[in-house]
């Protein structure tokens, strides 16, 4: 008789970034002063115009049965318009499927594109969900690592000396969970040439794209390599630029092939995404991005504290973070000491130290593919970052 669980399922890892967030939100609800830098979410509700469109779909009949389960046409339509409007890409309602959040467009392309024994490159670190999605299909991923000297970003050499005849596709995210960075036109058009040159499929992350700060510039690989556009998948939602993250609305764009055999698919593993989410998901990607750039303000804002305070810290390394809304400094200086009585060789060891010293949840870069630093997110109000982050400096100075 076999093991109870499959093998497939049992080698899922948790979700690092839930479970510490998770953590975190039960020490708090028990009473202790914990400060949480887990969380990958905004912290601002989602705009009052979107909402009340929710309650209006509630009460439309229409919105209480079964619909196509590559999403409401109109959506499809919507997001193939906001697509041109914010990246310049040209794409058509049929290249477009609306998934329950962007894990689902993650798994659903995996899905489409991977055989056993294929290889896709995904930069380290990465955000904890894609390899996961990738070994469920049989493929593997193959890690490239990036340093905080480098901004986190890999070069075509790299990527090149990771390729093999194995490699199936490379995954893109630019701004990046969990480091923050961002790679400039000319890096992304050497990477997207790279790709075209060697027949790569490219797996591009865009659901970040617009929390970006300063003189940075998000750019679509897509639209700066036009001649990827047949080997190209873009992933999004409305989840990070709309404050949406419990609705479950996001899509993953690519040619129409790919595009049917996934929604294939979705319409056995989960149908159609919940209606009147659909629906809000619509009043928010066709209309203005006011919201968003309020809450870009207020991240900024934030971004440029946490740095002015984590850079202080003797021993720690960080990069400015570019995109996104999260911190990632490096912590290897100080690994392999005593602090405040506890022996800190990794950052799970300092992760653990903080959490239970200072009531501080950070996640470390274990879960990311590397260790050696943390991500700190910057979605949370102004009093509590600088609390939180003050706690660190005392415990670490």
């Amino acid at each position: 008789m076999g093991a109870r669980i499959s093998d497939r399922i049992g080698a899922i890892q948790e979700s690092a970034t839930l479970a510490i967030t998770a953590k975190a939100k039960a020490l708090k609800a028990a009473g202790e002063p914990v400060i949480g830098f887990g969380a990958g979410e905004p912290d601002f509700p989602t705009p009052a115009a979107v909402v009340e469109a929710a309650v209006a779909a509630c009460a439309d009949p229409a919105n209480h049965k079964y619909t196509p389960s590559s999403g409401l046409p109109v959506l499809r339509e919507a997001i193939a318009a906001k697509t041109l409007r914010d990246s310049g890409f040209a794409c058509e309602a049929a290249n477009v499927l609306v998934t329950n959040g962007g894990k689902q467009a993650v798994a659903n392309t995996f899905a489409a594109i991977c055989d056993p024994g294929d290889e896709v490159i995904v930069p380290t670190p990465y955000w904890t969900t894609y390899p996961e999605a990738i070994a469920l299909t049989g493929a593997r991923h193959v890690p490239v690592a990036t340093t905080v000297e480098a901004g986190f970003r890999a070069t075509v050499d790299q990527l090149e000396a990771a390729r093999t005849d194995k490699t199936k596709a490379l995954l893109f995210v630019s701004p990046s969970n969990p480091t923050g960075a961002m790679y400039d036109r000319a890096e992304i058009e050497a990477i997207g040439k790279w790709a075209v040159e060697h027949d790569i499929w490219v797996i591009t992350d865009e659901i970040y794209e617009h929390l970006v700060y300063g003189d940075n510039e998000h750019h679509s690989i897509v639209t700066v390599v036009p001649e990827l556009a047949d080997k190209c998948i873009v992933l999004n939602g409305v989840a990070k630029t709309y404050a949406m993250t419990g609705w479950r609305v996001g899509w993953m764009i690519g040619p129409t092939d790919v595009i049917k055999a996934a929604t294939n698919l979705q319409s056995h593993f989960t149908s159609n995404v919940n209606n009147v989410a659909q629906r809000a998901a619509l009043t928010a990607v066709s209309g203005p991005l006011d919201a968003v750039h309020e809450m870009r303000s207020a991240f900024d804002r934030r971004r440029q504290t946490m740095y002015t305070m984590l850079s202080s810290i003797e021993g720690v390394q960080i990069a400015e973070p570019q995109g996104a809304f999260y911190a990632y400094p490096s912590f290897e200086g100080l690994l392999g000491r005593e602090i405040n009585g506890s022996k800190i060789d990794t950052t799970l060891d300092l992760a653990a130290a903080l959490l239970e010293e200072v009531k501080v949840a950070i996640v470390p870069g274990e879960a990311f593919g590397i260790g050696g630093a943390a991500r700190l997110s910057f979605a949370l109000g102004d009093a509590d970052l600088e609390e939180g982050v003050g706690r660190i400096v005392d415990f670490l100075g």
